[in-house]
Order: C-alpha cells, then structure tokens, then sequence
C-alpha cells in the first residue's frame, strides 16, 4: 500500500513541475514579446519628447501642468482605453518669478556670483534682497549648540552631503533632504534672517536643486526666505568661510504663494475580462518642478505607466483585472493628487490589489522593490528568473512610491519601479532634468518591465487578497 502511494505521489509531484514548466514557457513566451514590442516598437520615447520640448516643466497649478493634463487625456483616448477621465484636485500654486541672483561679498564692491534656486515654497527676500553674514552647519544639532547669540541675524549655511559611500543614492538623499525640507523651521527658532542649502546632488557641478520646503505652523510674518546652492559653489563658499568667518552673503527671489487652484489626475483604464472589480494600477506624476522640463522626474514615469497599457494591447493579451494608468498631480510639493486618488478609491470601496510606480528615473531597470507580505513576496520571486535574460535581478522588500503610499492596506501589494541611481540626482530638481539626458533604450526597457509584472501580477493575482 506503502509503495502505491508513493508512487501516486511522485506521478503528482511530476504533473506539478509539468505543469509549472509549461505556465514558465508560456509566461518567458509573453514576456518576450513584451520586451520586444517595447523596444521595436514603444511609444514610451515619442511620448516624452512631446511632453518634455513642446509643453516643458509642470509646476502645480502652472498653465503648462494643465497643458500636460489636456495632452495626456487625449492621447490616452487614442490608445483606444475603455474608459478615460479627469479626477479633479485642489492644488497648491507657488510661483517662482524673476530668476535668483546671489553673491559672496568678501569686502566692499569685491564679490564673487554664485548660482542659487529658490526652494518650493519658500518666501520672497526684500526687493532689495537680502545680505548677511553666514554661519555654516552640517545638522540641527549644531545649531541647537551654537544657540540663538551665534545665529540671531545671520543667513544659516546648511552643508551636510550626500554620502558619497552609500551605494543605493536614494539612501544618501534620504540622509540629507531634512536640512532642505525643515532647515527654514529651525533656523527661525534661532533668530536666522535667511537660509541656504547646498543641493541635493552627489556631483559636483554649477546647477542648484530645488525641491520642497515646509514652514510648519510659524506665521507667515515669521518666516524667511530659503534658497539652494550649487555644490560647487557650496564648497567654494565653505572654503571661503574657513578663511574669512566674516565674509557676507547676498541674495534675492521673487517667489510668492498663491491661493490653491484646480487642476486633475489624468486616468485611464483597460476594464477586466474576468475580475472587473479587482484594480491593478501603474502610474506616476505628471507635476514636475520648473528649472528644468521634468523628464526624469517624472515625465518617464508617466510615459511608461501609459506604455505599459498599449503594449499589454498590443502584445495581444486581455486582462482579467482591470488595469489602470494613474497620472497624478502635485506630487513634488503636496502630494494633493495621490491622496484625493486614494481618498476617492476607498470611499467607493475601489479593491486595488496591486500598485506600481515610476518615479525614479529613466535609466535601465534594475527590478523592484515591493511593499507587501511574506506570502505575497514569496510568490513574487518566484518570477524572478523569468526577468533574468533582462539582467532584471532586484526584488527586494522596501518602499513603493509616494503617490501610492496613501492606498496601501494589510491586504494589496505596492511596489516601486528600481532604475539605476547613479546619475539619478546629478539631474533631479534642477535644470539638468531635460530630455536630452534621456537614453530612448533604457526608457522603453523600464516600460517593458513594468508591463512584464503587471502581466504576470494580472495573470495569477495576489495572495489573501480581500474586496475592501
């Protein structure tokens, strides 16, 4: 008896691999086309081209953020999507204004120009700008050291980099992006007239980064302007300081906040064949900052998001689950259009089983990172040898992405597209985010990747999944 069962039980073991074998041929079979109508025949590049050089940087409430709403609804209609539409956001609108003009002031008449960016959000100087001494820290904590007596009047200098020894860059960045997004906050605690932090970037070039900065609740009288620095002239200046701690540092900007506009999430959708009511979303933001014209950040996340649902059309395959392309608004400075997004999903008991973002950048995947159970993942990485032939090897557990953080619950899937970071922040933020530094291959292969998981995510599901 012994024997008959076990002999039963090898003829089932062998049917499974049988059967896991064929679904990976089937699946390698998929993929491959995948890859090769991405890369013979995407629209990922054309479409960037357009969005980059005809309409540009799309700022929140900008008249070229609404240009780029108006353009990607309409070539969303001609991919020929079930269903296409506009979900309206209140965004906030900053305007940027004349361009910053700044110096190092050594003695009087004798002065050295520097290049600065107002950061997001910040105040204007005084029409006439804005000089003072400096004080040069590298943390919070050393202002808190020096007190009020040290730092009252003076232009706080914040000089921290990023760490040029962490491999994963977006690491580095997270290790220094406080002393942007909070620096004005402590430095008016002391008494500073202004603030000025060395960009985000692990080169060392002429162009300042800008990005988003908070003054948390301190009254709008209260506040002071703050500006970015080149990291060549943020060394520059240090070695200044170093030789003269009296030198003086003259700025001006003419930014100013406007009252919230409106604008809209761009979204588009393949409707399930099978499971209509189960929603696999690929996205990224159509906002950009305005140095530059948004092609890293993020206008080729919004490119591939919307290849991934012409070349699942293309490639022949019908999805069982509805497939959504998600291009949301006010992401650098709010995150409006990802939470009204999720906010509208949850109260129309919308069941997102999977999400998947680009926001990173355009050069070559590298894989994914992936917010989920150990189950889930488990299942994930099972794939993982079908993306090998694409030198597709990193599926780890981490973050996804800020425009989806807001749909997470104990039962979906998130996941973050993972390109190359290398270069990533020599363009991020600043005036080198054009698309001249876009590689047309390295583009069309995140677009082909992004679409070989949705396909496999669409294929077999999620694990515990539940309808919210």
């Amino acid at each position: 008896m012994l024997k008959i069962l076990l002999k039963y039980k090898m003829r089932y073991i062998i049917i499974l691999f049988i059967s896991f074998t064929s679904f990976a041929q089937s699946d390698e079979k998929v993929i491959r086309e995948i890859y090769s109508n991405s890369l013979t025949n995407g629209k990922s590049y054309e479409w960037l081209d357009y969005l980059s050089n005809q309409i540009g940087g799309r700022l929140s409430g900008s008249l070229n953020a609404e240009r780029a709403v108006n353009w990607t609804k309409s070539e969303m209609e001609l991919m020929g999507l079930d269903k296409v539409w506009l979900q309206p956001v209140m965004v906030p609108k900053w305007v940027r204004g004349a361009p910053e003009f700044a110096y190092i002031e050594t003695a009087p008449g004798k002065t050295t120009k520097v290049n600065i960016c107002a950061l997001g959000g910040s105040i204007a100087t005084p029409a006439t700008g804005l000089k003072a001494n400096l004080i040069e820290v590298k943390s919070f904590e050393e202002l808190e050291k020096l007190g009020k007596d040290k730092i009252q009047g003076k232009i706080v200098f914040y000089n921290r980099p990023m760490d040029a020894t962490l491999i994963d860059t977006f690491k580095a960045y997270g290790g220094c992006v406080n002393q942007r997004y909070e620096g004005a906050v402590h430095a008016i605690e002391y008494g500073a007239a202004g603030v000025i932090v060395r960009s985000m970037n692990l080169a060392i070039d002429d162009s300042p980064h800008t990005g988003s900065m908070t003054y948390g609740k301190i009254p709008v009288n209260d506040r002071i302007p703050s500006a970015a620095i080149s990291t060549q002239h943020a060394d520059l200046l240090s070695s200044m300081l170093k030789m003269d701690n009296d030198i003086q540092f003259y700025f001006k900007q003419n930014c100013k906040q406007m009252d919230d506009v409106l604008s809209h999430n761009v979204i588009g959708e393949i409707t399930g064949s099978e499971y209509p009511d189960e929603y696999i979303l690929v996205g990224g933001h159509l906002d950009s900052w305005d140095i530059g014209d948004g092609s890293h950040d993020d206008g080729a996340g919004c490119v591939q998001s919307m290849d991934v649902l012409r070349l699942l059309k293309v490639s022949g395959i019908t999805p069982k689950r509805s497939i959504r392309v998600v291009l949301f608004m006010n992401e650098e400075n709010g995150l409006r259009g990802g939470n009204k997004y999720a906010e509208e999903a949850f109260r129309k008991g919308e069941n997102h089983i999977f999400a998947l973002e680009s926001d990173a950048g355009a050069f070559t995947p590298r894989g994914f990172y992936f917010d989920t159970d150990e189950s889930n993942f488990a299942q994930i990485q099972s794939w993982k040898e079908l993306f090998k032939p694409y030198l597709i090897h990193f599926f780890e557990l981490g973050g996804s992405g800020a425009d989806i953080g807001p749909l997470k619950t104990p039962y979906n899937v998130l996941s973050g597209l993972k390109p190359d970071s290398q270069r990533y922040f020599d363009h991020h933020h600043s005036e080198n985010d054009t698309f001249e530094s876009i590689h047309k291959r390295e583009l069309e292969l995140g677009a082909a990747t992004m679409t070989a998981l949705v396909y496999l995510i669409d294929k077999y599901g999620i694990i515990n999944k539940v309808k919210l």
